[in-house]
């Protein structure tokens, strides 16, 4: 009898234990067909089927489990990859996107892995087009989409207040024996939300040179705000930029660069399934003439809680020598340049696709 018990016991608390685990199977499939004008060395047409436009397409899994007294276990294991090819994104790599663990409680959380940098946290927020991987912020700043490797971060909301602190030992690779500062990266974030206003600020230090000069880096600082009134949210940000010992800044004519960049936007619900986002972003770099704009405009129609159709259109504005394209500027040298535009030409981009979420 006393046996029974004590199986039926050890039963019903392996079913509990069970009940207070979770693991999700999640993921995004986007897809569309974009066109750009003046594309590469000779300002040709660009048709093409292209993956990760509105949302970067991805699958992953992400868990939770009770440890008791308020804490939990949590890890996520996420996976970015073309669609269009059904290459792993990132560089090829298998969790490109996220890959930690750590423990939460009311406190907030605790996580060690590869993450999302604060920036990108704080991005989240204040971007107009939602960390768009096309036709966004990230094409003219791609620091605020940044991940950094070997990061130990912590992250919380109280109230209205939340945010996030990181430390990367190297940002994008594994920690070198005697280069202690060569790819380190720390940054954090603040926001504050309450009824229809929300602002916050953002930091970032990065280290981007080798083990043998450790020396150059880049810092970054944004404040940034919303405000929502009935159907529409008005988005406006300003992030400084500025490289040190010989780094260069992304779309800069020369090392040791700094740069303002100005956003303004505004996302209107025209219908419960209709929405459209206009944005203008406009970075000055300082001590030149060669300030880009960039324009967008996005409607997306939702079928259902999981499926929507979008069109994004884009136009990329240079002056004098910049060379920002509607994704980005040019980057490499010889075989391996990438030019999305040639220096001082304007770029028109378009992409029509559809989004579903699992």
């Amino acid at each position: 009898m006393k046996k029974t018990i004590v199986l039926l016991a050890a039963s019903v608390a392996a079913g509990v234990a069970h009940a207070q685990s979770s693991v999700a199977l999640f993921g995004i499939a986007d897809i569309g067909v974009e066109y750009n004008n003046n594309v590469g060395p000779e300002g040709d047409n660009l048709f093409r089927l292209s993956s990760g436009n509105q949302s970067g397409s991805r699958w992953g899994l992400r868990g939770t489990e009770d440890l008791g007294t308020g804490l939990k276990a949590v890890f996520l294991l996420e996976s970015g990859f073309d669609l269009d090819t059904g290459n792993s994104a990132q560089g090829g790599r298998l969790f490109g996107r996220n890959a930690y663990v750590g423990v939460e409680s009311k406190y907030g959380a605790l996580l060690f892995g590869r993450q999302q940098t604060a920036l990108r946290d704080f991005n989240a927020f204040y971007d107009p087009a939602a960390t768009s991987d096309r036709y966004g912020i990230l094409g003219i700043a791609p620091e605020f989409g940044a991940r950094a490797d070997n990061t130990v971060k912590y992250a919380g909301t109280f109230g209205a207040l939340s945010g996030a602190a990181f430390y990367s030992f190297q940002n994008n690779g594994n920690e070198v024996a005697g280069s202690n500062v060569f790819g380190r990266d720390y940054g954090a974030y603040l926001s504050y939300a309450t009824g229809p206003v929300a602002v916050g600020v953002g930091y970032d230090d990065v280290h981007v040179g080798t083990p043998a000069n450790q020396a150059p880096s880049l810092r970054r600082y944004a404040i940034a705000g919303t405000y929502t009134a009935g159907q529409a949210k008005i988005f406006a940000g300003y992030r400084l930029a500025k490289a040190f010992d010989g780094a260069m800044l992304p779309g800069a004519q020369a090392a040791n660069a700094g740069a303002n960049l100005y956003w303004l936007g505004l996302n209107y619900k025209l219908t419960p399934a209709f929405s459209l986002m206009g944005a203008a972003y406009y970075q000055d770099f300082r001590h030149t003439g060669s300030d880009p704009w960039q324009f967008v405009v996005t409607g997306d129609y939702t079928f259902s809680k999981r499926t929507d159709l979008y069109a994004s259109v884009a136009y990329a504005l240079n002056k004098d020598q910049s060379y920002l394209g509607v994704n980005g500027y040019n980057s490499g040298s010889g075989s391996t340049a990438v030019i999305n535009v040639q220096p001082g030409q304007n770029q028109l981009g378009a992409v029509m696709g559809i989004r579903h979420r699992f």
